[in-house]
């Protein structure tokens, strides 16, 4: 038996992804307006937002060095927590969703409060540095944790190590306390006996990216897909549909609660579930199938009631259908990225468990490159 404070959840890998949570699609879904829809802005571009062009000129120099930083740093905790259970990366997952939901919060009390440009940008700043500065202190807290320090440990030996010294102890106490030697503690005792034979010529040697690579390309597939559907249109066809109601409150708020809102809590939610159940495993085909019927969702979305069109119809003209569509979307990518995220560890050994943690950071970045690259062809198709 292992130290117990492996199971402990912890907080820490939760409130990092909160701020860190700006992935390319968070960035992509918490800052477009409905006055910018086809424009991946910055979170200063919100209502009352300058013309498309000030849009475009004020995000493109500061895009790529954010989106490359943001990819090093995901790709390096993914790495980190793939060496933990699938719990942390739920965990770290959900914080991801949860930034998502408060930029879209964000996003709606900038429009209902009605204040300038300059105090919508102040607060946008502001609220990101407290949130760094938090992820921060925490993440520098981690190598003071025990069980931090027994799932990050370079050397597997190392943590056997940690785990032989703890049950040490357990028996020294129970020496102390007058308990006679159990059962239990003669096997304890008979285990150290093979740590005492040399096994150096049995550690495994640096894991190879493409061996790793053959073991999980299924999941990584899976994965790209469900991104690929996803950036496809979202928030590119998404943010382009209107209510069908008269002018009023609610078509003004419709397109950022239905899509923006909506998309982000269905999405953590679809995370988060992760933490009760994993299925299918890995072994299942059900995943690939369940990814591929996303793609459905690609024509339903553009069949949806947007103004602006010149060759589709219009065939779910009703609000209902739209909020529809968006709660079984959002949910099956929260819930299948997260699936994927947590099944790719499991499928190799435990040292390379690093790697396949980072190579599926390196094939979510591709799933939404190519997403982002169908957008502009479904919306052309409009």
């Amino acid at each position: 038996m292992g130290p117990t404070y492996p199971r402990r959840k912890t907080a820490a890998a939760s409130l990092i992804s909160l701020t860190y949570g700006c992935t390319s699609e968070e960035e992509s879904v918490r800052s477009v307006t409905p006055e910018c829809p086809d424009l991946i802005q910055s979170p200063l571009c919100t209502p009352p937002t300058p013309p498309p062009e000030a849009c475009l000129v004020e995000r493109r120099p500061h895009s790529c060095p954010s989106t490359a930083f943001c990819a090093v740093l995901q790709g390096s905790l993914f790495g980190q927590l793939g060496t933990m259970p699938s719990t942390y990366s739920t965990l770290f997952l959900s914080g991801q969703g949860l930034a998502g939901i408060f930029a879209a919060l964000a996003m709606l009390m900038s429009m209902a409060s009605g204040v300038d440009a300059q105090t919508s940008a102040l607060g946008y700043f502001i609220t990101p540095c407290v949130g760094i500065l938090m992820s921060i202190v925490c993440y520098l807290s981690l190598p003071h944790l025990e069980f931090a320090r027994y799932y990050l440990a370079k050397e597997p030996s190392k943590a056997q190590g940690q785990e032989l010294e703890t049950k040490a102890e357990l028996l020294h106490s129970d020496e102390k306390d007058g308990i006679p030697n159990s059962p239990l503690t003669l096997d304890l005792d008979s285990e150290k006996e093979p740590e005492l034979e040399p096994e150096e010529p049995q550690q495994p040697g640096k894991p190879s990216v493409f061996v790793v690579f053959r073991k999980i390309w299924l999941t990584a597939l899976c994965l790209v897909l469900v991104f690929t559907v996803t950036l496809s249109v979202f928030p590119a066809i998404t943010a382009m549909v209107t209510s069908s109601t008269s002018p009023g409150k609610w078509s003004q708020f419709f397109n950022p609660v239905c899509c923006f809102l909506l998309f982000n809590v269905m999405d953590w939610l679809g995370r988060s579930l992760t933490s009760y159940f994993l299925w299918p495993d890995e072994d299942s085909r059900l995943l690939p199938l369940l990814v591929c019927l996303r793609v459905l969702f690609v024509p339903l979305f553009m069949l949806c009631h947007v103004p602006k069109r010149s060759r589709l119809p219009i065939l779910f003209p009703q609000d209902a259908y739209f909020i529809t569509f968006m709660l079984l979307f959002a949910v099956s990518n929260g819930y299948l990225m997260s699936l994927t995220m947590c099944l790719a560890p499991r499928q190799v050994l435990p040292h390379e468990k690093e790697v396949a943690g980072t190579l599926m950071t390196f094939f979510l970045a591709l799933g939404l490159s190519c997403g982002a690259a169908l957008s502009f062809l479904f919306k052309a198709l409009l």
